[in-house]
């Protein structure tokens, strides 16, 4: 039995039913931008494997990373002991956040569960006994737990579970300030993604709420975390979204481009005040400890994806996707199934009235040599900086020649 029919026999998908009831294509190998199926057809990964692969597949500074580091120390508990790799990534993202305090995670769900602890525990060592957070409509921000929590249970994938999720407080972007007012006595802190939602509907917002929201953070003493798993390491075209409004929160955390899409990593990146505050109180210590916290493989990666990219010109390159994607994506301004058309850095987003279009454009761009993975009424691409503008073109067109058939099928269909 091929590994193809095992899959299809063992393996649960994310966000799929086993045995899947959607197409699952078996990937041979990767390279550049490219991802080679088991027939050797190659598809542009017009995705940057989920938002990752800043710097494309196998990119070889990060491979010899991985390869120096295997040889020395693949991995040790980080309990009671520390490492080069580990120390030397917590001053980077120190210095890049300007948040000293630096947690090791395992995944981005895992840093925003440390980050709603942290704030739950800054609270208590103020002798606040209060443990609400405030989210945005839409929000998404991860499928553990606690980061359920913070995700619309209205709005989102997470609304099945109902009661089982902790209650929380959502507003818009709108409303924000008011439910401040209203709630601030009740909660530990406020959680979103600046400028850009991303799971929560890639929905693009003006950097002027963040400015608010930071002021009034500061004035009750609510801990503002700032989710830059999906929008952090440049891809809204500023090294962190928060910089769009100049504003510093007091939690930042990170995943996804942190190993350039090569490793499992996160961080949760925080204040002195936060964590002296903690340390020096009753309480003493933030209680959480992944098996596999700070390890050296993936830490060694994350060191050289960072150095890698500040090396680089990547601020030149995330402004020239976002001019073609704008340039190429407002062409479909006029098609009738078309929405609204959003792009911002490395990010294009193609909204449609109607969802049940999502997998015969997934299909068509896969025809036309183009790895998209649709959301919902989203078709989108967020892609790697190293892209090609050869690569990207043929992205931005396999999206509209996709979405242009779709809209022939639903002229077709209106006419009947």
């Amino acid at each position: 039995m091929n590994y193809i029919e095992l899959d299809k026999k063992h393996t649960w998908h994310p966000y799929n039913s086993l045995p899947t009831k959607t197409k699952i294509l078996p990937v041979k190998k990767t390279f550049g931008q490219t991802i080679v199926l088991e027939d050797d057809t190659e598809l542009i990964d017009a995705m940057s494997s989920w938002w990752s692969a800043i710097h494309g597949y196998n990119n070889p500074k990060l491979v010899e990373a991985l390869q120096k580091q295997a040889n020395i120390m693949p991995h040790v508990m980080f309990g009671g002991l520390t490492h080069e790799p580990a120390a030397l990534l917590c001053e980077k993202l120190a210095k890049l956040t300007g948040l000293p305090s630096v947690f090791l995670a395992d995944s981005g769900s895992v840093s925003i569960e440390v980050a709603l602890k942290t704030a739950i525990l800054y609270q208590k060592a103020k002798g606040k006994n209060v443990d609400k957070f405030i989210s945005l409509e839409n929000a998404y921000h991860g499928d553990t737990l606690g980061c359920m929590g913070v995700c619309d249970p209205n709005n989102s994938m997470h609304s099945l579970y109902g009661n089982y999720l902790p209650n929380n407080i959502f507003t818009s972007i709108e409303n924000i300030e008011k439910t401040i007012e209203k709630h601030h006595h009740e909660v530990a802190g406020i959680v979103l993604e600046p400028i850009v939602q991303g799971a929560g509907g890639m929905k693009i917002h003006k950097p002027d709420y963040l400015v608010k929201l930071r002021e009034l953070c500061t004035k009750y003493d609510i801990i503002f975390i700032a989710d830059e798993i999906a929008t952090g390491f440049g891809h809204t075209g500023k090294m962190w979204a928060c910089e769009h409004a100049d504003v510093v929160p007091d939690i930042i955390t990170i995943g996804k481009c942190l190993t350039g899409g090569m490793m499992t990593l996160a961080a949760m990146c925080t204040t002195k005040h936060i964590s002296d505050t903690i340390s020096n109180s009753e309480i003493g210590v933030l209680m959480h400890g992944p098996t596999f916290m700070g390890n050296p493989l993936a830490c060694s990666v994350a060191n050289a994806s960072i150095d890698l990219l500040l090396e680089s010109n990547w601020q030149e390159k995330v402004s020239n996707i976002n001019k073609i994607f704008t340039q190429k994506l407002n062409t479909l301004e006029e098609v009738e199934i078309v929405k609204d058309i959003r792009t911002i850095g490395a990010i294009g987003v193609v909204e449609l009235h109607d969802p049940n279009f999502a997998q015969f454009i997934q299909d068509e761009c896969q025809k036309e040599g183009v790895w998209i993975r649709p959301f919902g009424k989203l078709i989108y691409s967020i892609v790697a900086y190293t892209i090609t503008n050869e690569e990207l073109n043929k992205i931005c067109n396999a999206m509209i020649n996709a979405i242009k058939k779709a809209n022939i099928q639903f002229k077709n269909m209106e006419q009947k």
